[in-house]
């Protein structure tokens, strides 16, 4: 199994005909993504035509050539003439916000934001909204979520890691590629970047709930960094419902205070925020907690083999 997305899942890309969408939409449909359309209302009634060498798990079962993915006006028209059920969003800072609110009244379930540097305050009311609406909203500033030889929705490279048994959630795009890489013989249901501003659509919890609930993940890996006090309270949540075992890396032990380091959300006001409190707080209810990312594939191996 896996979280949030699956091998039926149906995808459109939002903003597919700009040079990063098609890039990526190239990439998502090596992966043997379901990619179903694309939306533009400029360019609605044509198609795009990609060139697929596929890659990554189950590409031996896939066949390369040409795909040609529908151009819709909206994404409403999008779903009602194809189905779908996951939207990705790569469209300029300017344009996320009213691109997510399109794909959250079209009644799409899954909502990808890949688009980076949107200001704070679009952020805070599409996540809200999606949030009344029941929408599984994944990011903004993210590098989407894979399930190995499934799905590939956004920016992850599908040729890391394999299916398998861990999960894994991680605010920095970077580090979830390096631990998918780390642990690539182990294997992944689904590895989730739910993106470092300071409004998420997901949570760390949101992530840990669906992986305790998921009878194929065995351990959650989970990659958090300075700043906010999302891993003190995914420690709290763990404490109290967690039943896997959780293992934890956070990057910034070396951070100077006061300073924003890569992510908007990752900024340590006094004593709060620290890479040392989240330590603390993970390590106080049973999180083996690695001080480097290969040091957090070791214990992860030790917790999966003792379990």
């Amino acid at each position: 199994m896996s979280i949030f997305i699956d091998s039926t899942s149906r995808v459109i890309v939002q903003g597919m005909t700009g040079s990063e969408g098609q890039k990526h939409t190239t990439r998502m449909l090596a992966a043997g993504t379901n990619i179903v359309g694309g939306v533009n209302p400029r360019k609605a009634g044509t198609s795009v035509t990609f060139h697929v060498e596929p890659y990554g798990p189950g590409a031996e079962n896939r066949a390369a050539g040409d795909v040609e993915v529908p151009v819709f006006g909206s994404v409403a028209q999008a779903r009602e003439e194809t189905g779908a059920n996951v939207s990705v969003v790569f469209v300029p800072p300017a344009f996320a916000k009213d691109a997510a609110i399109e794909a959250i009244d079209a009644g799409i379930e899954t909502l990808v934001v890949i688009t980076e540097g949107i200001p704070v305050q679009d952020s805070t009311a599409f996540v809200d909204y999606a949030l009344e609406r029941g929408v599984r909203l994944i990011g903004p500033n993210c590098p989407g979520i894979i399930s190995p030889g499934q799905c590939n929705v956004g920016i992850t490279p599908a040729d890391i890691t394999g299916p398998g048994r861990l999960g894994l959630v991680s605010k920095s795009g970077t580090l979830t590629y390096q631990l998918m890489y780390e642990l690539r013989d182990l294997g992944f249901t689904t590895c989730i970047g739910i993106g470092g501003d300071p409004v998420v659509g997901t949570t760390h919890i949101d992530a840990l709930e669906a992986f305790e609930n998921d009878p194929d993940t065995d351990l959650v890996v989970m990659i958090g960094e300075i700043g906010g006090d999302a891993e003190e309270r995914a420690a709290a949540w763990i404490s109290e419902h967690m039943t896997k075992p959780v293992v934890a890396y956070i990057a910034g032990f070396t951070a100077p205070e006061g300073k924003t380091m890569g992510h908007a959300g990752a900024i340590v006001s006094g004593s709060s925020g620290t890479a040392s409190a989240k330590a603390k707080a993970l390590e106080a209810v049973g999180v083996k907690l690695g001080r480097t990312p290969s040091q957090t594939a070791i214990l992860a191996r030790e917790a999966l083999a003792a379990r």
